[in-house]
């Protein structure tokens, strides 16, 4: 079973108030969109009204990894490898996820990540067997492979109002 987890743990404090309760429905439908058989949002400085299966990560201020290893904690047995995506990219594309899980199923590789324009980004997709190998600075730290997704528009990244002006003003993409 390939699972997702969603990080909406922080704090926001760029954006002033949290973007996640604005963002999350977005990323979660472009989730679902993809062949993620689960999915799991992990909170921690924000309550949030999701329709997720949601966690809260008490130790969220340590960093993304944090977050991240309360999201993996919270996947059932049956599950090969995990998804990780941001809630501030509502731009992720449902295919970019399915092409770095095909990605790991050809290769075996214990950690594979989209990349735009030869830039490391989101979807990240951790096998099992690297879920303890994650640190309070996230599955960055980790070395990947990395799969093109050019072709598929970046994920985005909302920290400020500003931001997501912009994204809203975006036209929509194919």
């Amino acid at each position: 079973m390939i699972a997702a987890v969603v990080l909406a743990a922080g704090a926001s404090s760029r954006f002033g108030s949290p973007k996640q309760a604005l963002l999350l429905p977005t990323v979660l439908e472009r989730v679902r969109a993809s062949g993620a058989q689960d999915v799991v949002v992990v909170l921690g400085a924000h309550e949030l009204e999701t329709d997720a299966r949601a966690v809260f990560c008490p130790d969220w201020e340590r960093g993304p990894g944090a977050s991240l290893r309360c999201g993996l904690a919270a996947l059932v047995d049956e599950t090969e490898a995990a998804v990780v995506v941001l809630a501030d990219g509502p731009m992720l594309s449902p295919a970019a996820i399915d092409r770095v899980v095909e990605a790991w199923r050809e290769f075996g590789t214990e950690v594979v990540a989209a990349s735009y324009g030869g830039e490391r980004g989101h979807p990240v997709l951790l096998a099992r067997a690297a879920w303890d190998r994650v640190p309070d600075a996230g599955a960055r730290a980790l070395v990947p492979l990395l799969v093109p997704c050019d072709d598929l528009g970046t994920p985005g990244d909302i920290d400020t109002p500003d931001d997501l002006g912009r994204y809203r003003r975006a036209p929509e993409e194919p």
